[in-house]
């Protein structure tokens, strides 16, 4: 034991979880899709209504960094603390699914929603659509399955070349969405919106 091998079960597990998430979002009164009425694999604005809307994005990088923090996270608690018996060790993908998934729903709830549009790079932001949710959740199941197969240091290089194109591309990443939702900083906030008026 040393790796966080799913097995059918938390497998299924972690499927049924999808399924209640897309539910409730459905429930919550999230647009199915995109109200142009079309699907994307890929919408590269940030600032436009098709953001978060399409099944890839550039936030996308995000959500498999999510999954890799998340193996890790699991690998902590069931491998290294031995938390919860021999085969608990099984249970790092539905732990990551439940992490990820009640991320999608707190997202799209009009408090997270107004504090991105106050305080990110994403000033046009109005939540995110069903389908970019649950592509969302099976992005983050990516990266848990690449962090789960490739070296440590190789997943860390990964995780590092996705922040820093995207930090480039449209200044915008998983660790400046962090900083700028629990402690906004004023110098990054000119420089996303330089990008956006420049």
């Amino acid at each position: 034991m040393g790796k966080l091998i799913p097995n059918r079960m938390t497998i299924l597990v972690s499927a049924g979880l999808t399924v209640v998430t897309v539910l409730i979002l459905l429930a919550m009164d999230r647009p199915p899709i995109c109200e142009c009425g079309y699907v994307k694999f890929w919408h590269g604005q940030i600032n436009d209504a098709g953001n978060s809307q399409h099944i890839s994005d550039w936030y996308t990088p995000s959500h498999i960094i999510h999954g890799m923090i998340f193996y890790a996270l699991g690998w902590w608690l069931f491998v290294r603390r031995a938390w919860g018996g021999a085969n608990a060790f099984r249970w790092g993908l539905p732990l990551s699914v439940f992490l990820e998934a009640f991320w999608e729903v707190l997202e799209n709830t009009p408090m997270v929603i107004d504090r991105f549009r106050s305080v990110t790079a994403n000033f046009g932001y109005s939540g995110d659509s069903v389908l970019n949710s649950f592509a969302d959740i099976g992005w983050m199941s990516f990266g848990f399955w690449l962090a789960l197969r490739l070296p440590v240091k190789l997943t860390i290089a990964l995780a590092l070349i996705g922040e820093i194109i995207a930090a480039i591309v449209v200044r915008d990443n998983l660790t400046l969405n962090v900083i700028m939702l629990i402690f906004p900083i004023e110098a990054i906030a000119e420089w996303q919106a330089a990008s956006t008026h420049g």
